[in-house]
């Protein structure tokens, strides 16, 4: 199993996570992370620094978020490594809690809908 992150973080980016991470599984985008599947322990530790709440483990995702399975297994590849805390996006409080943040990306970074 595997964590994923929602469209919660899309242009928060607040990336406390990625310091509590000991395999480096975080991907950076401009305005969000991703989570590579492949490289995912599953240890739960992300789920707790995210201020933001945009952490699930992959089971628990709710369906009005399930788009994040496929968001990022397809994005991890694509993105570089994250390994170091960022400071937020300046707007971030503004975004944070924010209904549909997907439809504000570029459509070759929003997830594919089935």
């Amino acid at each position: 199993m595997t964590h994923v992150v929602t469209e919660q973080c899309v242009h928060c980016k607040f990336a406390e996570c990625v310091t509590y991470c000991p395999v480096a599984c975080f991907r950076e985008a401009d305005s969000f992370l991703v989570i590579d599947p492949d490289e995912c322990i599953d240890c739960g530790n992300c789920v707790q620094a995210c201020p933001s709440d945009a952490i699930y483990p992959e089971n628990e995702v709710p369906a009005e978020l399930a788009p994040a399975l496929e968001w990022n297994a397809r994005l991890a590849p694509l993105l570089p490594l994250a390994t170091i805390r960022v400071q937020p996006l300046d707007d971030a409080e503004k975004w944070n809690g924010a209904p549909d943040k997907w439809a504000s990306l570029a459509p070759d970074l929003a997830p594919r809908r089935a």
